[in-house]
């Protein structure tokens, strides 16, 4: 396989602008951008290097390009990327089972070290730390202990999460361009037992995932399975 070109300086200019406007929401999931003639003119630049552009955002999976159909941002555009971000509810509803969560706590809290370092946040730096934990018929699916940073996630201070849950909001909102992903074994501690209403010391599968975009890291969670959880690779 040959390596892609790289863009030129200008077409750089250009995929850095666009991304900007998508992650922050100037140009929203399913919006229709200007034509490459448009773009072309307020860029100053040919049309071909507009084209090579939004061919670049594309790959990435920032927008949906049709014929005739124009140039729309994409839907929910994680789900185009190598690493799939499950939206629960989904998974929930797709096993037949009715969906529900809770917040059990949500506060503005200092960065512990190592989420700080996952991060690459400062120690001691204040974001938004949630819990929540995610159901299937009123049986403990899924524990996420989740760090929210508002810089890379603006208007998170509004959102009323009761009403949805912090991972459905952040993946149809909030393109991301990298993720650091762990999967690990542990025993269920003493909040994690209660939450999951399993007993102390049931091993449970974790995953550890922290997702960033031009904005910095948005979010970093911890999520406890319920025992008994199977992760089913998909291609």
């Amino acid at each position: 396989m040959t390596d892609r070109p790289a863009p030129t300086s200008k077409a750089q200019a250009i995929v850095n602008e666009v991304r900007r406007r998508i992650v922050d929401r100037e140009w929203q999931q399913g919006d229709r951008i200007p034509d490459e003639a448009e773009l072309a003119v307020e860029f100053g630049a040919a049309r071909a290097t507009v084209n090579k552009a939004l061919q670049l955002l594309a790959e990435e999976g920032l927008l949906d390009r049709k014929r005739r159909a124009g140039t729309h941002v994409t839907v929910n555009p994680a789900r185009r990327a190598t690493l799939t971000i499950p939206i629960v509810r989904e998974q929930v509803e797709a096993a037949g089972l009715a969906y529900s969560h809770r917040i059990v706590a949500q506060k503005l809290s200092p960065l512990p070290a190592d989420v700080a370092a996952r991060m690459a946040l400062p120690e001691g730096h204040e974001l938004i730390h949630l819990r929540t934990v995610h159901y299937g018929d009123d049986t403990p699916f899924q524990v996420e202990d989740r760090w929210l940073n508002p810089a890379a996630a603006p208007g998170v201070e509004r959102i009323d999460f009761h009403r949805i849950n912090p991972n459905e909001w952040l993946v149809r909102n909030f393109p991301w361009l990298r993720a650091d992903m762990a999967f690990s074994a542990a025993s269920a501690d003493a909040r994690d037992a209660r939450l999951l209403e399993c007993r102390q010391g049931t091993a449970l599968l974790i995953l550890q995932r922290t997702t960033f975009n031009d904005l910095g890291a948005i979010t970093s969670v911890r999520l406890a399975f319920h025992p008994g959880y199977q992760l089913i690779a998909t291609p």
